[in-house]
């Protein structure tokens, strides 16, 4: 995948990053650990600039965020559960990675939108239980650009100024993401001990 994911981004430039973004937003195991600093090592050998990636791979992961918002407009939850149980396996999204993104959004509401585009697969999947609960779509679109920015500046910048070295990314964008998975478990956790200790002393 990562050989496809460069050769398209080195063939169609901006266009290519704004699709291979948008892409990896509506289908998580795309990887932007490997598309972003792909991106910026490619400003140090092309024509192409470091804002002119951040600002394609922005758009393209807006494109992606709304598409998978008008999915959570359109499907209950429990129509939602029964295609990832169908279909999960080939899109490689389990119906526990929708569950946790649901919590996550309904314990820290909309703001889970800005911080979940920095968290690998909530990122993408966060826009699902916000078009379930018809959050404002304008300030959807606002948080989403702002969360994404902050997340493709950070990738871009490092890919650039490691050059041929930019695939060390991926490495420490793994360690991250199981250090802000166990972080995120462990806050739900905390919080159903927590609405269980209430609903017995109540």
């Amino acid at each position: 995948m990562q050989a496809w994911i460069t050769n398209v981004m080195e063939q169609f430039g901006y266009i290519g990053i704004f699709l291979i973004i948008a892409l990896e937003n509506i289908f998580p195991p795309i990887p932007s650990e490997v598309i972003l600093p792909f991106g910026g090592f490619m400003t140090t050998y092309t024509s192409l600039t470091v804002p002119g990636v951040i600002a394609a791979a922005t758009a393209g992961s807006v494109a992606g965020a709304l598409v998978l918002y008008g999915i959570g407009r359109l499907l209950s939850g429990d129509r939602l559960e029964r295609i990832v149980d169908r279909w999960g396996g080939w899109l490689r999204v389990k119906p526990e990675d929708i569950a946790k993104a649901n919590r996550t959004f309904q314990r820290y509401g909309v703001w889970a939108v800005f911080f979940g585009r920095m968290v690998p697969l909530v990122r993408s999947l966060i826009s699902i239980p916000a078009g379930m609960a018809k959050m404002n779509i304008g300030l959807f679109v606002w948080l989403s650009v702002l969360g994404t920015l902050i997340w493709n500046t950070a990738l871009v910048s490092i890919g650039a100024a490691l050059g041929q070295s930019w695939g060390k990314v991926s490495e420490v964008i793994g360690m991250y993401a199981e250090v802000v998975y166990i972080v995120i478990a462990i806050s739900l956790a905390a919080s159903a001990v927590r609405l269980w200790k209430r609903r017995r002393t109540s």
